[in-house]
C-alpha cells in the first residue's frame, strides 16, 4: 500500500535532529498497519526464517532504529522517506571540510583539475562514504554498519571485540554511513538470514517471482523496470514502487532514495565510496564501470590488498586464477556493461567507488559455494571497512 503523505515529506527532504526524526517516525507509525499489510509471506514449502542469529548480528530495521537513539558523537538524518514511508538514515562523524565548490564535478573535469569542483588538500579531511544495502535481502551490509556505528560510538563491536584501530582511523576521517538504502526491500524480505538456506530460497525473496510462480533470477529480474505487472512476488531487489536503485535513471532518478544517496555523494565528495551487496559466491570487490583508468588501477590494487587480508585472517577469499588486469567496457554489440548506481556515484562526485559482495552462506548442491557463519560475515564486513580506510590513508589522492 503506497503512502502519498510520506511522498509529500520526502520533497522537503526531511533531515536534522531528533526532533525531526521523532516527528517522522511519529507520522510513520500512523500508517504501520498499511506499512505492515505489504510485507511478503513465506509460501508454503519453503524454508522457515533463521531463528539461530547471535544477538551481535544487527541485520534488522528495528536494529537500525534503536542504533540511532544510541548515537551520540555522530549525527543521525533522515535523508529520504521511502515510498511505503520507512526513514532512509545517514549517521555523520566529523566536521564537514569547506571544499569551495565552485563548479560540479563534471564541469570541473571539462575545465582539466576537479578542484574547481572540490578542493582536497592535505588540510581538509579525508571522506569515507558507506552505503548500506540497496537490495533488501542483501542483509550482510546492515549488520556490518550497524556494528560500525557501534565502534564508532565504543571502540568495539557487538561481540566485544575490540576495534580501536579502526575507531582512530574513523577519527581521522570525515565518515557518512547509510545503514539500509532500500528499507522498503528489506521490509519486505521475510528472511533475516540466509546462511545455511538453499541459493534459490534467497533467488526467489530477493529477485521476485512472475505471477505463474517463476523466477525472474538473474540477469532478467533487471528486464522489467519498474518491477509492475507480470509480478508474483516483488523481490527485496526493488523499493515498494518497484525500483532497483542499482538500474535507476541517474539522470531523472524515479527513486527519492536514488536521490538521496547520489545527494550525499555530491555535497560530500567522499574520497572512498562502498555500495555493500551480497551473493553466494567469495567475498570480493567488483570494480566500477565506465570511470578513468587511474581510478580502476587504484581499484584493482585495493581489491589485492583486500584479498590478501581475507586470506591472513583465514576467511573466504577470491581465488589467484581469478586475478587479472582491469578490463575495457564492451568493445563489441550489444553492450554486457551498465553504467550503474556505482558509475554515477563516480561522476557527480568523483569518488573512488566500487560495489562489494558479501557472501550470504547460502548452500547450494548445484556447485560449491563457501561456507560462512555469522560471525564470518560480521568479520568479513569489518574487515573491508578496516582495509578502505586503511588503503585511502595511505593512498588518498590530493585536489589543490
Amino acid at each position: 500500500m503506497k503512502n502519498t503523505h510520506a511522498k509529500k515529506q520526502t520533497k522537503r527532504q526531511v533531515s536534522g535532529g531528533k526532533i525531526i526524526r521523532l516527528c517522522v517516525l511519529f507520522m510513520i507509525g500512523i500508517f504501520s498497519t498499511a506499512i505492515a499489510l505489504a510485507q511478503e509471506k513465506i509460501e508454503a514449502g519453503d524454508p522457515l526464517n533463521n531463528t539461530e542469529i547471535p544477538n551481535f548480528y544487527k541485520c534488522k530495521l528495528s536494529d537500525i532504529e534503536k542504533e540511532m537513539d544510541l548515537v551520540s558523537t555522530g549525527q543521525v538524518k533522515v535523508i529520504a522517506i521511502s515510498p511505503s514511508g520507512l526513514p532512509v538514515y545517514a549517521v555523520y562523524y566529523g566536521e564537514k571540510d569547506n571544499l569551495h565548490s565552485q563548479a560540479n564535478y563534471n564541469s570541473a573535469v571539462a575545465a582539466r583539475n576537479p578542484v574547481f569542483f572540490a578542493k582536497k588538500d592535505s588540510s581538509t579531511k579525508p571522506v569515507v562514504f558507506f552505503l548500506g544495502p540497496v537490495h533488501g535481502q542483501e542483509a550482510e551490509g546492515i549488520a556490518g554498519l550497524v556494528n560500525l556505528i557501534h565502534i564508532a560510538e565504543t571502540g568495539k563491536d557487538y561481540r566485544g571485540n575490540d576495534w580501536t584501530s579502526l575507531k582512530n582511523k574513523m577519527e581521522q576521517c570525515r565518515v557518512i554511513i547509510v545503514p539500509c538504502g532500500n528499507p522498503d526491500g528489506r521490509k519486505r524480505c521475510p528472511y533475516d538470514s540466509f546462511v545455511g538456506l538453499p541459493t534459490k530460497i534467497m533467488t526467489k525473496y530477493g529477485q521476485g517471482t512472475r505471477k505463474d510462480g517463476t523466477s525472474w533470477g538473474w540477469p532478467k529480474a533487471k528486464s522489467l523496470h519498474p518491477m509492475e505487472g507480470n509480478v508474483g512476488i516483488l523481490g527485496a531487489y526493488f523499493n515498494d514502487e518497484g525500483i532497483n536503485m542499482m538500474h535507476d535513471d541517474f539522470f531523472s532518478p524515479m527513486a527519492m532514495e536514488t536521490k538521496a544517496i547520489l545527494e550525499v555523494a555530491r555535497t560530500e565528495v567522499p574520497d572512498i565510496t562502498v555500495s555493500l551487496h551480497s551473493h553466494e559466491n567469495v567475498p570480493r570487490i567488483l570494480p566500477a564501470a565506465y570511470v578513468p583508468w587511474f581510478m580502476k588501477e587504484r581499484i584493482d590494487q585495493l581489491i589485492r590488498d583486500l584479498n590478501k587480508r581475507y586470506i591472513e585472517k583465514g576467511l573466504p577469499h577470491v581465488p589467484a586464477e581469478w586475478f587479472g588486469e582491469p578490463s575495457v567496457e564492451d568493445k563489441s554489440f550489444p553492450p554486457r556493461t551498465s553504467f550503474n548506481l556505482i558509475s554515477a556515484l563516480h561522476h557527480v562526485s568523483g569518488t573512488m567507488a566500487f560495489t562489494f559482495e558479501c557472501s550470504h552462506g547460502t548452500v547450494n548442491e548445484a556447485k560449491p559455494v563457501p561456507i560462512v557463519t555469522h560471525a564470518d560475515i560480521l568479520d568479513i564486513q569489518l574487515n573491508l571497512y578496516d582495509e578502505m580506510l586503511e588503503y585511502l590513508l595511505a593512498n588518498r589522492l590530493l585536489w589543490e
